[in-house]
């Protein structure tokens, strides 16, 4: 394998240099955003949301926080998660990526479950990429109240390990119950979809 320097000449790689090349996995895969008409005002749906689902580190009776503490301790929190998420972070993002007369709301979240991530964590830590998900609620162009995710069962469907797609499919459901409980259409897409994950291919290419 021979490369360039900075004179335009080429030379042979070093094996060291071919390493440094070859040390990158690359996994394409399709990811489905899914953006969702809440049918709401936007403080109103929000409000909903925020208490459905609770801060993962809520005040402790005892003064002490639980950001150090572990996912069975968090669960057993005085401050249930009526649907099996908390929220990890928070930002309104309208200040920072508007002009001060041009403020369109927008509000970004964290959201994650314990219970269905720890199983998957130590087969691979990289599903941190996708679990917390990311979620926005924002009101679009036409003064619309929106909810927008990335698909859990489509993010995790890129690791092609059986269990991890299990993982995706089951928040699928769980977000369909969420958002069908903040009385948002959301099972027809999610749970048809969450039941039938594909998986892609297993192995990962070299660059």
């Amino acid at each position: 394998m021979a490369t360039m320097n900075r004179r335009g000449e080429r030379h042979a790689a070093t094996g060291a240099e071919q390493a440094r090349v070859t040390n990158v996995l690359s996994f394409p895969h399709q990811v489905a955003r899914l953006v969702f008409d809440a049918g709401q005002p936007y403080e109103k749906f929000r409000g909903r949301y925020e208490a459905a689902v609770p801060p993962a580190n809520p005040p402790r009776p005892d003064g002490f926080s639980w950001r150090h503490a572990r996912a069975p301790d968090l669960a057993d929190a005085d401050e249930p998660a009526p649907h099996g998420f908390v929220l990890y972070w928070r930002a309104d993002m309208a200040p920072l990526m508007t002009a001060a007369g041009e403020l369109r709301p927008c509000t970004a979240y964290l959201m994650g479950s314990h219970s269905l991530v720890e199983q998957v964590y130590r087969r691979n830590p990289a599903v941190m990429l996708y679990a917390p998900l990311r979620t926005l609620i924002y009101i679009d162009a036409a003064d619309r109240t929106r909810f927008a995710v990335d698909q859990p069962s489509t993010a995790m469907a890129g690791f092609a390990d059986p269990a991890i797609a299990e993982l995706g499919a089951s928040l699928d459901r769980q977000l369909a119950e969420l958002l069908e409980a903040l009385g948002v259409k959301a099972s027809p897409v999610l749970r048809a979809a969450g039941s039938r994950v594909p998986l892609a291919p297993a192995a990962g290419k070299g660059r």
